[in-house]
Parts: C-alpha cells; structure tokens; sequence
C-alpha cells in the first residue's frame, strides 16, 4: 500500500542563467586577453576561474532543460537529478582552480613578475561589472535548487576575485608592491575553496542516497510507532532526489485484523498524516507497505533494518 504525493514542478531559470553565462564568457574573454597583456597571475587566475565559471553555467542551463523534461516509465523521476551532478561537476572545477591558483600564488610570491597596475585595474573593473549585473539576474533564484546555488556561488567568487584583482592592482600602482599580485591569488583560491568543498558535501549526500538535512529518522521511526494499531516500524529510508524532493519509504507492521475490520487503510491515511504534520522538512513523496508480524518474519534479516 502507498500514498503518493506529487512532486514539486521544476522551476525554469534557464533565461537567468542564460544571461549570466553571456555575460561571464565575454568576461573571459576580456580578461584572457588582460592577463596575456598584463602578465598577472591574479588577473589569470580570475580568467581561469571565469572559463570553469562559464563552463559551469553552460552546465547549469543544460540541467535546468533536462530538469523540465516530464518523467517516464524509463525515468520515474525524469532529470530531477541532473541538477546535483551539475553542482557537483562545478564545485569540483571550482575546487581545481582554487588549487592552482593557491599553488602557483605561492610560488610567485617568492619571485613576484613585473605586472601593470592600471592595466591589470582596467581589467578588474570590467570583471566586476559583468559579475554584479549577474548577480542582480541570478539573486531572485539563488535557493531555489543546489544546481542555482552552486552558480550563483559562481558568480559571487567571480565578483569577490575581481575585487581582489582591483585592489592589487591599486597597490602595485601605488606602492609597486609586486607581491600583491599573487597574494590576491591566494585570496581568491581561499573565497573559491571551502564554499566549492560544501557545495561538493551537500550533492554527495544526495548521489549518496543520505537521510535530507534536518529530518531526523529515528523521531519519524518514534512517531510512527505511536500510531494506534503499529506494532513496529522497520525499512524506514528516506533521501533526496533532487532540490525540494525528499522521498521517504517504510514498513508498517500491524495486527492482522487489521485487514479485516478497516483499519490498515486508517493506518495509511494516519501514517501520511504524521509525516506531513510533524516534522519540518517537506516529504514530497511518501511509500508505506502495510503488513503483518507474519509478512515480516518472512523477509530476510538482510532488508529490515534500521
């Protein structure tokens, strides 16, 4: 016996990241010609960090079009997916220029090159230009699922790490303090790091099939046991198809008059209940199989637990 909930419908934000994907390649194409110009690393570092940003983007379009896609009996769950592996695929670049940038910053900071500071300025500026137009288009939407997190994360690094060019080259133009170049670099490589490493955390726990952030099983296992007529709860799982869709499946064991007088349907409708009720994450989509002390005994101990 089960009780289907539908799904939360996908929201389209590809005119969103459309525009932020423009806007963050011809960034990059700027800066790629700047920082051939300039010679900086910091302004390099931005540039490669802007090509994984856009490459990131595209990514994220690609999966907000397969996440509109209807489900099938191939696909149950359509794309809902898509959106995760695509935050994953962009944390993990994040995480890679990062890593560079923080090696290859410490490297030139004990032999700093000679690099122009009101070039390497002009070139900040357009970057943080273009990234706070993105921002102001990707905001509205920035929760509304990992996949749109991880982009705005994105952008927002992008913005931070034009910052940090823009005050290197206000330095060197100043002061001609040279080690400011790649000390800009190791700033930005720590803004991309620990936000990539979390983002790359919380899609993990979703391919990883993990109990939704904020819902405690074993309170659901309690509350379930309490309903009149349970006698026990086992095979309880929950986890996350994709953003705003928590599934939760279990196994309810009553008496077996129970499917005699009534009340395994009341049961059901009460178990439903419970998990809408109690509880503070959204379960979209709950599965109860109602069955006997008998059924249970006859399943393998292999499959019911916890």
């Amino acid at each position: 016996m089960g009780a289907h909930h539908p799904p939360g419908a996908a929201v389209d934000n590809r005119a969103r990241l459309a525009i932020a994907f423009g806007l963050t390649f011809a960034v990059f194409v700027a800066q790629a010609i700047g920082s051939v110009m300039t010679g900086s690393l910091a302004l390099l570092t931005d540039t490669a960090h802007m090509l994984t940003d856009a490459a990131g983007l595209a990514v994220a379009f690609v999966a907000a079009t397969l996440m509109l896609r209807p489900a099938s009996s191939t696909r149950t769950w359509g794309f809902r997916r898509a959106e995760v592996i695509a935050a994953l695929a962009q944390a993990a670049l994040l995480i890679v220029v990062g890593i560079y940038s923080a090696i290859e910053g410490i490297r030139r900071l004990v032999d700093p090159p000679e690099v122009p500071g009101v070039g390497l300025l002009v070139f900040g500026v357009v970057g943080l230009t273009a990234n706070v137009i993105a921002i102001a288009v990707l905001t509205t939407q920035r929760n509304a699922n990992v996949n749109m997190r991880a982009a705005f994360l994105e952008v927002v690094n992008d913005a931070l790490g034009s910052v940090a060019v823009i005050v290197a080259a206000i330095v060197i133009a100043t002061t001609g303090f040279l080690r400011a170049d790649p000390i800009a670099s190791l700033v930005i490589a720590a803004l991309i790091v620990p936000r990539a490493a979390i983002i790359v955390r919380e899609t993990m726990r979703v391919l990883m099939e993990f109990t939704p952030v904020g819902l405690d099983l074993d309170d659901v296992r309690r509350h379930l046991r309490e309903l009149e007529h349970v006698t026990d709860v086992h095979d309880l799982h929950a986890s996350t198809v994709g953003t705003g869709l928590a599934t939760l499946t279990g196994h309810l064991v009553v008496r077996d008059e129970c499917f005699t007088d009534g009340h395994a349907a009341e049961v059901l409708d009460a178990a439903k209940r419970c998990v809408a009720e109690h509880f503070d994450v959204r379960i979209d989509h709950t599965t109860f199989q109602i069955e006997t002390e008998q059924i249970r005994a006859s399943e393998p101990d292999s499959i019911t637990h916890p």
